[in-house]
């Protein structure tokens, strides 16, 4: 079985995902795909006739991010023909799960050289979602929600917060944490390696830095804001008048009230983004002078209550680190994704974690979470990381809705 082999990765800066707001608001999502397939090739002096694939990874695919944005991307970025495409919806989990297939294609001996990746424009898709049909559940399938109600995230996070004993507290501190860090990594200039720049159409720019970020965050602003999901746990989803409360009380009765601690600032942000990771098997490195950075070690997927949706990051570490041979000691860096504060702090929790090793550069509360690139995005932030501090082993998850997460660990080259 071949190597699968991380030979680069690069990403945009993260705009804001609000029309009208954001620098990168106004572009076509295949923009920001295209820019970030077209560093791959520049930087890695590719011959792109030679890819044998472009997995994508886009959430919402309707409108402007339909249509199988990996193929049309690439095609944009003036890849050749002969580069193919596909796109993919594992909801947040999709920026890993299209490395962790591309690193089956090329383990396996079927493909030499994929590029990875996923687009999210939260500023296009936010403007035209209905907040009374949550993206993963169709309303009309009754069948299903009777055998699975699913809620809306961020009152799923305010009710595990609730039966797992997580104050408000808690997760304002992680909040905290996560802006303090990104501005210390900004101010260092540790995502530079990875960050590319995006143009407009007319060669001006676009976006070069984050947008996201609030590195004047206080614990007492933190602690100043309104709840946001109690609102939304009384919203009701049907003509009986059940409420995205009630649909997690059917399969948890015994839940009366919730906590509700989430708001903007310990929630992951809304923004625009894109990612890719060049990756490519042994052979083909070696032939094409191509150096790789690091190698996948292991993949996975596990899935949990959809229920309470944000739960499988645990058992998915568990189940990557069971297929790698390693335990958590062994782990330099964890990146999981703060879709909500309480994920993360849930995570380090049950885990035991050392927090000094956990989103060390921040994470989504403080630099956004574009849905279908994150978990790519998070793939090159722990890679810069492992390089900066000279470590070996990465692992990264990241909830998905439906109670799903993928997770990969990497091991940098030395």
């Amino acid at each position: 079985m071949s190597d699968a082999y991380i030979i680069d990765a690069v990403r945009t800066p993260r705009g804001i995902g609000k029309v009208g707001k954001g620098s990168l608001a106004h572009l076509h999502p295949q923009h920001l795909a295209r820019t970030v397939m077209a560093a791959l090739a520049e930087r890695n002096d590719l011959n792109t006739a030679e890819v044998d694939d472009v997995i994508w990874g886009t959430s919402s695919q309707r409108g402007a991010q339909g249509g199988d944005m990996g193929r049309m991307a690439a095609l944009d970025a003036g890849f050749d023909i002969r580069a193919s495409g596909v796109t993919l919806d594992r909801f947040c989990g999709s920026g890993i799960t299209t490395v962790n297939l591309a690193a089956a294609q090329i383990m396996s001996g079927m493909e030499d050289l994929i590029i990875a990746g996923g687009t999210e424009m939260m500023s296009y898709t936010s403007a035209t979602a209905d907040p009374k049909t949550p993206p993963m559940m169709d309303a009309g399938n009754l069948h299903l929600r009777a055998q699975h109600p699913q809620s809306q995230q961020g009152v799923c996070a305010d009710a595990i917060a609730t039966l797992e004993g997580i104050d408000r507290k808690a997760v304002d501190e992680l909040a905290l944490t996560s802006q303090q860090r990104a501005a210390k990594a900004i101010e260092e200039g540790r995502f530079n390696k990875s960050l590319v720049t995006v143009y407009n159409d007319d060669g001006s720019v676009a976006l070069d830095r984050e947008e996201f970020p609030r590195p004047g965050t206080t614990l007492e602003g933190l602690g100043n804001l309104k709840a946001t999901f109690e609102a939304w746990a009384g919203i009701p989803v049907d003509e009986k008048g059940t409420t995205y409360g009630d649909l997690i009380r059917q399969k948890y009765p015994h839940l009366k009230q919730f906590n509700h601690i989430h708001h903007a600032g310990n929630s992951s942000g809304v923004v625009d983004g894109a990612a890719a990771i060049l990756l490519a098997s042994k052979q083909y490195a070696e032939k094409n002078g191509l150096k790789p950075r690091a190698r996948i070690v292991a993949t996975a997927n596990m899935g949990d209550c959809p229920t309470l949706m944000l739960n499988a990051p645990v058992p998915a570490a568990k189940k990557v680190l069971e297929k790698a041979g390693l335990k958590v000691e062994d782990i330099d860096l964890f990146e999981i994704n703060e879709a909500f504060a309480v994920v993360a702090e849930k995570f380090i929790r049950d885990l035991k974690l050392d927090r000094n090793k956990v989103n060390v550069n921040g994470g989504a509360c403080a630099l956004g979470h574009p849905i279908g690139a994150t978990g790519s995005i998070l793939i090159g932030t722990v890679l810069d990381e492992l390089e900066r501090q000279d470590k070996r082993y990465g692992l990264v998850t990241m909830c998905a809705a439906g109670g799903m997460a993928p997770a990969v660990i990497i091991e940098r080259m030395q």
